[in-house]
């Protein structure tokens, strides 16, 4: 028996992982409203830091620049930080007009 997330897609973790800064408002539906940084994001999920509040499976609802709400759950804590995993898989088109929104910066995105 293996041990490790059960994630409903297969392992996306080797995803390109993109450095944001993006400060989010995240929709709880036990604790209402939480101040949520995202710190880097994938098609497939992103990461915070700062959310104390936060436990592994949780799940928000965010509102991101060009995508639009999107829920996501929490499958791992460390520290300060946690990752989520995306409810569903972004379209390739959509995260990538989002990266040049949220990201302006042209040497922060990696090159194709």
């Amino acid at each position: 028996m293996s041990a490790g997330a059960q994630l409903s897609v297969t392992d996306q973790r080797r995803s390109t992982r993109h450095p944001v800064d993006l400060p989010v408002i995240g929709e709880h539906r036990a604790k209402g409203d939480m101040q949520l940084h995202i710190t880097n994001i994938s098609a497939h999920g992103f990461m915070i830091d700062g959310a104390a509040d936060i436990d592994r499976g949780d799940r928000v609802v965010i509102r991101l620049p060009d995508i639009g709400r999107i829920e996501a759950h929490c499958i791992w804590i460390a520290g300060e930080r946690s990752g989520f995993q995306f409810e569903r898989i972004l379209r390739l088109d959509d995260f990538n007009t989002m990266i040049k929104t949220v990201q302006p910066n042209p040497r922060l995105r990696r090159r194709r």
